[in-house]
């Protein structure tokens, strides 16, 4: 689908450290366990893509993936609950604090790259472009009930209603975009229809030509029949432009490790097996991430 040797751009300020979690295809999981995770739904696709072809080779291996979002996510493995915490922005400070009442201190793996994607409709026929103020005018807390209409915000638009879909508050996907387009995490106009289910996003904006939603790429590019991306200040949401740094909402993936966990051989297995994976095939370039530097993924398999 795209093009493999990809890199993850910027500076990316790490809450914990960044470790590999692997050890050599040696490592045996044992019938009848579970690993257990959950967490963001942008990340989903990849861990569900990694659960499955792991599964198929571990005989009776379980492995569980839910979507609490990024925060929801964090509040059951803090808790211990889980095993593995996928997220779409890194650990905050109060969920490290949580996960020290319960003596985890999580390991924070960065597995891709995501370009987060503005959505409408392919009935939308006058949006093919929008402005990171644009985005603002929109979505701040301000519009609430007052930025209602689209001509409301570029004239040239129709005098038609603005329907707006986006994930909820437990969402990392929700809390980048709020600080990206607003300048503040979590600040956001609340009337809007919100889940934490990307597919509800996807068949809510798919269905209306003035709706306008955002999730990961990876929503987009599996339903790229009934929605189209839109460009962010001229440049497209493509894993090209996610790579290189031109697009404006890209953005890291990761995975969190309780690392007491990998004290089952089930958990260890499958962990090297996520990196092993990430690094020998094209999965995540084909559920729709850029994949980082096979380097990447040799140095976290080496730090173990």
């Amino acid at each position: 689908m795209f093009a493999n040797g990809t890199k993850l751009t910027g500076a990316i300020a790490a809450v914990v450290t960044v470790v590999g979690l692997a050890t050599s295809s040696s490592s045996q999981a044992q019938s009848g366990d579970i690993v257990q995770i959950d967490g963001s739904s942008t990340v989903f696709p990849i861990s569900e893509a990694m659960a499955e072809d792991f599964m198929a080779a571990n005989g009776d291996v379980r492995v569980t993936v839910g979507v609490s979002g990024t925060g929801g996510g964090f509040r059951k493995f803090c808790a211990g609950e889980t095993d593995i915490s996928n997220a779409s922005r890194p650990v905050k400070d109060e969920e490290l604090e949580a996960c020290a009442e319960n003596g985890i201190e999580p390991l924070e793996i960065l597995v891709g790259t995501d370009a987060l994607t503005v959505v409408t409709s392919v009935d939308n026929d006058f949006l093919d472009d929008i402005t990171t103020e644009q985005l603002n005018a929109i979505w701040a807390p301000e519009a609430e009930g007052t930025v209602t209409r689209w001509n409301q915000v570029d004239s040239s638009w129709p005098n038609a209603p603005i329907r707006l879909f986006g994930p909820g508050t437990d969402s990392g996907t929700f809390d980048f975009f709020t600080e990206e387009i607003n300048g503040e995490e979590g600040a956001s106009r609340a009337d809007y229809t919100a889940s934490e289910d990307d597919n509800i996003i996807v068949l809510g904006v798919s269905r209306d030509e003035n709706a306008l939603g955002y999730f990961g790429l990876a929503y987009f590019l599996e339903n790229d029949e009934t929605l189209k991306a839109i460009s962010v200040d001229g440049v497209e949401p493509t894993p090209e432009n996610a790579k290189s740094g031109d697009y404006s909402l890209a953005r890291p993936l990761y995975i969190y490790v309780n690392p007491a966990a990998l004290d089952r051989p089930e958990v260890m297995a499958f962990v090297e097996y996520y990196l092993e994976t990430a690094r020998d095939s094209d999965l995540i370039t084909e559920v729709g991430y850029v994949p980082l530097e096979t380097d990447a993924y040799d140095e976290a398999l080496g730090l173990l």
